[in-house]
């Protein structure tokens, strides 16, 4: 199968807390009826996040993904913008690799592939994790808000009744999805009060 703009995305997961975002967001990907193509790029940092959260090896998340790039290789396909993909989510998305996005520091693949993002004009979505914000923060989103990039924290809902963490993972993998253009039905929708 040829692959095309619309069926590639690149997906990054930084060292914040919440690696289980990625990973459900990796399956997620898995579980749709069109076929997306996914090229990950775990930072140093998402691979502590994985072994102390998840108790689980990166490789294991990396067989998630149908290609995989390591951080420190610049030269990667996912590091040009004629490599051409539907987007990029990071998730999740450390506040350190907000500032490197808003900054155009990209002194590690996944921050490049961002950068390479924003330029082509293509669907940035990060999935922030931290709270409180600070000042800092709350300039940054703005920084890369104003620079096409969509900020998406994973602010659990309630409306569509979940019961288990796994409801309130899917919603927010749901909803980075809703930015993409992609079909799921990871969560019910609001229905609207009856008229």
């Amino acid at each position: 199968m040829t692959l095309s703009r619309s069926n590639r995305l690149v997906v990054g997961m930084s060292g914040s807390s919440a690696p289980q975002l990625g990973v459900a967001f990796l399956h997620a990907i898995r579980g749709l009826d069109q076929p997306i193509q996914t090229h990950l790029v775990l930072s140093g940092g998402a691979r502590r996040s994985i072994e102390l959260e998840l108790g689980t090896d990166p490789a294991d998340v990396e067989k998630l993904a149908d290609a995989v790039y390591d951080a420190a290789d610049l030269g990667a396909a996912i590091s040009s913008g004629s490599f051409l993909t539907m987007g990029m989510v990071v998730i999740p998305c450390s506040m350190r690799t907000l500032a490197a996005v808003a900054t155009g520091n990209s002194d590690n693949l996944l921050t490049r592939a961002a950068d390479v993002t924003l330029k082509e004009r293509r669907k940035l979505v990060l999935v922030t994790r931290e709270t409180p914000l600070s000042y800092i923060h709350i300039r940054n989103m703005e920084t890369v808000t104003l620079a096409g990039a969509i900020v998406l924290p994973p602010v659990p809902a309630f409306y569509h009744q979940p019961s288990t963490i796994d409801d309130l993972l899917r919603h927010s993998c749901g909803k980075v999805l809703d930015q993409l253009g992609v079909e799921h039905n990871l969560y019910r929708r609001w229905p609207g009060r009856p008229a």
